[in-house]
Formats: C-alpha cells, structure tokens, sequence
C-alpha cells in the first residue's frame, strides 16, 4: 500500500512539474502584415517588446505570416516594419491561451492609419481603399472555398457587376499589370481583390468591373506546393438534356516552388507549373426535319503551363521582378452543343507567351516608384471540322460546316510607371500607361463556301431560305493599335476621421478622333462618431471604354475591296442565284461623330463594425452610360415597304456608332468577417436594375430607322441576386467550405423568325414587342467543400510539410440551371430552354504544401 501511495504522490509530483514548465514554455503568438490595399507584405521586420526590451524578433513569411513561440504571460507590444511604410505598433495581452491572431496594416510613410487586430475581416477605416463592399481573398480561403476546376477567376466573378464592365469584359490586372488572360496557375496566386477603392484614377473601370490579383513572391525560404484534382462522370449527376450520361473526366495537375538563389540573400525565384485534361461532352438537343437530335459530342480539351520569376534584391531600395510565362492551349469540337450539330464544330489552338518587368524603387521612405512593362505573343487559331456552306434554321439546328476558319497573331507591349509620394496629410500618386501597343494580325477566311439561312424546318425542307451570305477576297490585314493613359491622385487626410481622394485619368486610343477623354474622380470617407465604428462614403467618377481590336479590324477588312462580303436576300438553294460578283459588296464603317463611350458611376455607402472582426455596409451605386457602342445598318431597304436599299452601290452598310445609352442603379447589403465563433464569410444581397438601348458593339437593331422599342432590360438584368462564400471550422476533421449563388431570372428577346425588313437578318420581333421582353431562366447553386490536412513531419507543427485533402461538391442540390431559352417564334423550341448548366459534380483533391 505504501509503496502505492509513494508511486502516486511521485506520479503527481512529476504532473505538477510538467504541467508547470508547460505553463512557463507559455503560448505562441501569431499574426500577418499587410499594406493598406490588404496585400501581404512578406519579409516584413517584427519584434516583440515588453517594458523592458526585445523579447523576440522575427521575419514575416512569403504570406506576411510571423510567429512568436513560447511567450510568457504579460503585456506585450509588437512592432512591424517595411521599408516604405510606418512603422506600427500593437498591444496585445498574453494570457493562458494564445490571442487572437493579429493583423497589421503597415499605410505608406508618414500616414496615420487604424490598424486592424484579428483573424477576421479589416474592421471599418475612414480611409478611400477600405471600402467594405470590397471582395478580398487570400491563398488561405481560396484553399477553403469550393473552387470548379482551380478556376479562381470564376469564382471570384460572383461580385462583379455588368454595369462596371466594359466593352472587352472584366478588367484583369496582375501584379499591377493589365493583362488579356491569366497565365498562372491558382497555386502561385496569393491574393485576389475586387471593388477596392472603386473610384481610384489609376484604372480605367470601376472597382465592380476589375479583378486585381497578386502573386506569391520570391522569399529565402524554400517553400512550395504540389497538386492534383479530379473528376470523373461516375461521380457524377446526369444533365437535365443529356439522353446518356457521357463518360466525361477532368485531370489538372500543378505545382508551385519558390526560394533563394544563392546565398546573398538578394535573390529569389518562384516556379510553376499546370496540366489541365479535360475529356468532356457538349450535349446537342436539336430539331431537323427527320425529328428530335440529342446526343453528347467529345469536344476534349488540353492546356499546358509554365511560368517563373526571378527576384533581385538590389540594396534596401531597388526590388526588380522578371516573370516569363508559356501557355498553351487546344479543344476540339468548339461552339458544339445546343442546337448545333457536330459537323458545325470548331477545332481551336491558342499559344501566349509573356515576359513582364517590374521594378519597385524606394527613392526614399516617402517617395516611390514603381515601373512595369510587358512583352508578350499570342497565336490564336480556328479551323472548320468540316469545309461545307454552313445551314442555319433557327433555332432548330445548325448544320453544314461551322465555316469559322481564321487566325490571329498579336504581339503586343505595355508600359507603366507610376510615383507614390506621401506627406504629413497627403498620398499622392500620379503616372502613365500604355495599356496596349499591339501589331494585331487576322486572316479572316470565313464563310468562304457561304451560309443559308432559313426562318423554320418547313422553308428548309421546301428549299426557301430567307437569306445567303459569303464572303471573297483577301481576309489578311495587319494593323497597330495604340492605347494610352495617365492620372493623378492626391488621398488628403482632412482629419483623423475625414479622408478625400481626388483624381483625374485621361485615356486615348488611335483610330477615333476623340481626344477630350478627361475622366474626374474623388471619394469620401467620414467617421462620424468618437468611437470609430461607422463609416461613410461616397464616391463620383467618370470612366471612359475601349472599343478593342474587333471593331477596327472589320473597318479595316470590310472597306469594299479588300474582302467582300456579299448578302443576298431570298436566294435559291443549293445555288443561290447569279455569280457574287454582280452583287453589291457590304462594308464596315465608322460613324463621323463615333466618340469613345463613357459612363458616370457615383454611390453611397453607411459601414458599421458589429464586432471586432464583423462588419456591415449598404452601398448604393447608381451607373449613366453615354455614348455606348452599336451598330446599324444605315443603308436598310427604306420604310415604309422595306424593299429596296438607297444606295445600290452597296449591300449591307453597317456602320459602328456611339449612340446607344445605359442606366444602372443598384442596393447592395453586405456582411463580412466572423460570422460566428468558428465561422468566416461573406454575405451580399444586391437589389438591382439595369436598362439600356443596345446589347454592344456588334449588335444591330431590327429596324434601324426605328429604335423607339430597343431601351429595355440590359441583357445582364437581374433583380435579386444573392452571394454567399464562407468557411466552417469546428474540429481537426471539419474544415468545410461553403458557396451560395442565388440570382433572379435574365430577360431574352422575342423575334419573329423572319427577314420582315428585308436586311437578310431575321431578327425582327412582332409590332410592339419590346426588346428583352420576355424572362429567361433564373439560377440556384450551393458549392461544398470538405478538407483536411494532415501533417507528415515527424515532430508536427504548422510550419511543417503537410497536405490536404479535399473533396467539393458542386450543385450539390442537383438544382436545373436553364442557361438559354429560345425566342424565335418560327422555332420547334420556342419559349423552351434547350441547354442547362451542369447537374450535380463530384470533385476530389489533394494538395502537398512545404
């Protein structure tokens, strides 16, 4: 017994010692580092203090990470500094447990700012990039989201907003470079942004209207991840107009590796690398006159990538980047699916190679500059699967060859340089951008053989098409295009609690006698309480567009004697009629007052921090476009008989104006941060309505002496949409990740399936019918994602190797997406949707990070 009772007093004994060197080895502290954009700021110096000195000091990692082990109970200050911003300090409270994980924001020199502390959301700041209705994910949440094949872009696509989106599409900048495409794979991405500092003169469209992402950088830690992802139809929901499920299967694999060169301690470099296979199906669900088509086409698709930097570390103030970047990719059987036949596929190839410069210059701790350029190729070519006169009847099937053959080669150059400079009160920042200065070339060899088109399956079937269009002569053409900008901003801190930006961009293109593109820009944030929890907003300014290479090259191509595009009304079939020749030749024109589109955009917005790391805003935006893009054909057989064309000595006269006019006014509702006590996220709810007369540059209205009926729904139009991305984690084995997608329904136009003014285009909608008149489908998603990660070292730890598994789940309630309704009054489809998105897709994953 008492040897018993001496073995259990030794065993307490030594519980009681280990329990209190435990205590004394104390609790980790962890934290990140960020600039005032939100971007993280690796290699940033940090120390820890107490009273009476330097505790512990360290480097913060590639993502702006630090940690501080085994720290004693007690009072602490935690100091992070980086060449080019102040110095800010922190208090923190070591207690039993760990804080709170801290979060420092690092403005440029001599600016005072709020410094955000947790493992949330920024909290509210009175300063112009801080917007709350601003989108912002690092590589940490994008590994948690439910992300379709590494498509981050994509996801991220969710808020933007169609109003803020210009001619060319979504505005794509990375690395403060403007660019056509990413060329990166998702695991060398660090940071995405959207609608930060919406109103800022640096960029041509709105906040709602870019995409900002940020690399990882080089570091002196050798880091890297390794990745696969796959998918396989067996795993897989049926599509709702599939006959048979097709064997379809998706393979990506990628891999990212970073760390010194050398041991100077001054030289960097990342590596990465992507495949991408993906066997899938297009589904055809068509009518032709023998009945109902529905089979699955192979249209199989391949992508390789490789891209690397090199980063030089010249001295404490001179940091150059140079990135090289080879992408390539393929897909047979393009533009199959829906009412298209197989024979009608397209086999498309696309090469871009880049090579982009950057170099950060601190002239001193006040004074920046930052110089970007890029040189890059891209190859862009598509080739007919078959050669024969393509056969259209609306909205029934499309058949014959597709007709499409053409190439593009580009070879394009972009410069920027931009000076930040900061005072006691003022950031300034001021610079130019050549955005684009490209040697474009096209060889248009399409509709070489013609295509005929028929209203309905009783005119094909009796040989009465409504129209025969080809084309003839040289389709090579070989232009430059030049595009240029500049600005200047001043950010005045008026106050602790008032912060004004104002700006001016100008912007320039060649080819448009339009050189007054002055575009005024200035925000406003107030805090108007003591405590700092509320901010308001607002924000005007004026953007002006780009009307792209498209429109230039067909003026350029389609002047009347270099390829001659013939349309022919009521032909015969299969001959359709006399030799072209006779025939008047259609061109593409300017319009003499064509001026560059622009639009005023100006909102309010009230944010509230609820809770340390939640916050709420409402932000209305209201957008006016004038001078958009569309095209008309000035040279229509005139009314009231619609039968002969004024001038005979041309066909078509389509002519690219700058008439057309758009209204955007939207409420958006926004909740972000910790949304409970191991849950983070983003709610918005956006009530909106968007109007306008024209659906872009290329669009040509039914009657173009008559558009009295075209201001209507914009074609994007919806009223409700609401966006959930969020993360869950409640134990080792519950990491999950969750995405919501509810929108309301898109408008679609009715038409009549008939030429009814003789243009040789049947896109004429009954007397009275608006455009976009009718309601198209709506759209339900819930995205799930279940991870886990596992440690493979040894002794453990979060700075050791691990991986982490993961399996998503995409439309997981198998809800049917109908993504086209069809109008056309002629068609066997009308009213009917004849596509769907994807039915319920299982995703599995594993990712190895060291």
């Amino acid at each position: 017994m008492r040897s018993r009772l001496v073995l259990l007093t030794a065993g307490l004994w030594l519980f009681t010692l280990t329990a209190a060197a435990q205590r004394g080895a104390g609790v980790s502290v962890i934290g990140s580092v960020v600039d005032q954009t939100g971007a993280v700021l690796p290699s940033a110096q940090v120390e820890l203090r107490s009273e009476t000195g330097t505790v512990q000091s360290a480097v913060a990692n590639r993502d702006g990470e630090f940690t501080f082990p085994a720290v004693a109970s007690g009072r602490y200050t935690v100091v992070a500094s980086f060449d080019g911003f102040q110095t800010t300090t922190v208090r923190v409270t070591v207690g039993a447990r760990a804080p709170s994980a801290l979060r420092i924001t690092l403005p440029l020199a001599t600016l005072t700012q709020e410094v955000t502390v947790g493992n949330a959301a920024a909290d509210v700041r009175a300063d112009a990039g801080s917007n709350l209705d601003a989108s912002a994910v690092d590589q940490q949440t994008l590994e948690n989201l439910p992300v379709f094949n590494d498509d981050v872009v994509g996801t991220m696509s969710r808020f933007l907003d169609a109003t803020s989106v210009g001619t060319n599409g979504v505005m794509l900048i990375v690395n403060g470079v403007e660019v056509n495409s990413l060329t990166l794979p998702a695991s060398a991405i660090q940071q995405i942004k959207i609608n930060q500092d919406p109103y800022a003169p640096e960029y041509r469209q709105p906040g709602r209207g870019r995409i900002e992402i940020i690399t990882k950088p080089g570091s002196q830690t050798y880091s890297g991840t390794a990745g696969f992802l796959f998918r396989d139809a067996a795993l897989d929901a049926k599509n709702a107009f599939a006959a048979l499920k097709p064997p379809e299967q998706r393979r990506i694999a990628d891999g990212f590796l970073g760390g010194p060169i050398g041991h100077s301690g001054n030289n960097g470099f990342t590596l990465s690398l992507k495949s991408d296979a993906e066997d899938s199906q297009a589904t055809v669900v068509a009518q032709d006159p023998a009945g109902l088509i529905q089979i699955n086409v192979s249209n199989p698709y391949r992508r390789g990538l490789v891209s690397g930097t090199v980063t030089h570390q010249q001295g404490k103030n001179n940091t150059m980047v140079l990135t090289a970047s080879y992408d390539q990719e393929t897909q047979r059987n393009q533009s199959v699916g829906g009412v298209t036949l197989p024979a009608a596929g397209v086999n498309w190839s696309s090469t871009e190679q880049d090579t982009v410069y950057n170099q950060l210059t601190i002239i001193r701790p006040t004074l920046l500059n930052q110089v970007r350029v890029l040189v890059g190729n891209e190859y862009e070519n598509w080739e007919s699967v078959t050669s024969t006169p393509r056969i259209v009847v609306l909205d029934a099937f499309t058949g014959g060859g597709a007709q499409n053959d053409r190439s593009r080669t580009e070879h394009h150059f972009t410069l920027t340089d931009i000076v930040s400079w900061s005072t006691a009160r003022h950031a300034l920042k001021f610079g130019f951008q050549i955005p684009d200065w490209s040697r474009r070339r096209f060889d248009d060899n399409t509709n070489t053989a013609g295509t005929f088109y028929f209203s309905n399956l009783a005119d094909y079937t009796a040989n009465r098409p409504y129209s025969f269009i080809q084309q003839q002569g040289d389709g090579h053409i070989v232009f430059l295009e030049k595009v240029l900008g500049a600005f200047a901003q001043d950010e005045i801190r008026i106050r602790p609690n008032v912060t004004l930006s104002v700006g001016l961009r100008y912007d320039w293109q060649n080819y448009f006698q339009d050189f007054n593109n002055v575009a005024p820009r200035a925000s406003i944030a107030f805090s108007p309480t003591e405590s700092g929890r509320t901010v308001i907003r607002s924000g005007i300014g004026v953007f002006y567009d780009r009307s792209g290479p498209g429109p230039i090259q067909d003026v350029l191509k389609y002047d009347g004697t270099r390829l001659r595009r013939y349309v022919v009304t009521d032909p015969g079939y299969p001959v359709p009629g006399p030799a072209l020749g006779a025939e008047p030749a259609s061109i593409v024109r300017f319009a003499p007052d064509i001026v560059i589109p622009s639009w005023l955009q100006y909102g309010v917005s009230v944010e509230r921090q609820l809770r340390k790391g939640t916050s709420a805003s409402v932000t209305y935006t209201a957008t006016r476009a004038h001078h958009q893009f569309l095209s008309r054909d000035v040279n229509a057989p005139a009314p009231p008989l619609y039968q002969s064309r004024p001038d005979a000595a041309y066909g078509v006269v389509r002519e690219i104006e700058s008439d057309g006019i758009a209204r955007g006014d939207s409420l958006q509702f926004t909740l972000k941060g910790k949304l409970g006590p191991r849950a983070t996220g983003s709610i918005q709810y956006t009530l909106s309505k968007a109007m306008n007369d024209t659906s872009g540059v290329g669009w040509m209205p039914p009657n173009s002496y008559d558009r009295s009926l075209e201001y209507a729904r914009a074609d994007s139009d919806q009223r409700h949409r609401f966006d959930f991305i969020g993360t869950l984690n409640s134990g080792s084995w519950a990491n999950l990740g969750i995405a919501i997608g509810l929108y309301s329904e898109r408008p679609y136009s009715m038409t009549t399936g008939h030429d009814d003014f003789n243009t040789g285009t049947a896109n004429a909608r009954p007397a009275g019918v608006a455009r976009n008149s009718l309601d198209g489908p709506g759209y339900a998603d819930v995205d799930l994602r279940w991870s886990h990660e596992l440690l493979l070292s040894a002794a453990g730890g979060k700075s050791g190797p691990s991986a982490v598994l993961g399996i998503d789940a995409f439309n997981v309630l198998n809800h049917v997406n109908y993504s086209r309704y069809v109008g056309t009054l002629t068609s066997p489809f009308f009213g009917q949707a004849i596509s769907a998105q994807a039915a319920r897709r299982i995703q599995l994953s594993v990712r190895v990070k060291f």
